[in-house]
């Protein structure tokens, strides 16, 4: 898997929703649930979609709210991996 460059990147970002943000070697998201079940649940799904893909979020949760950050570590940046898994989180989110 290679990293991609800054055209590619700028590219893939069109193709995720825009609540994602660019920053630095990872994409950023923040999920705003109704609760904590609720949260507990959205992230239980993506672990499940991450597991199949072979590639985990970093990602926080206080009661709410979800952080995701994505990179891919060997790649030392972002590589299609991180916007795959952005396309399979923002799928989960839309269901």
């Amino acid at each position: 898997m290679y990293k991609l460059n800054e055209q590619e990147i700028q590219s893939s970002m069109t193709l995720i929703d825009p609540a994602w943000i660019l920053k630095g070697k990872f994409i950023h998201r923040e999920v705003v649930l109704k609760n904590f079940i609720e949260a507990f649940s959205f992230m239980t799904s993506v672990a499940l979609v991450a597991e199949k893909q072979g590639h985990h979020p970093n990602w926080k949760n206080v009661y709410n709210k979800v952080n995701i950050a994505l990179n891919t570590h060997d790649a030392d940046g972002l590589t299609t991996k991180d916007f795959d898994l952005a396309k399979a989180i923002d799928k989960i989110l839309k269901n």
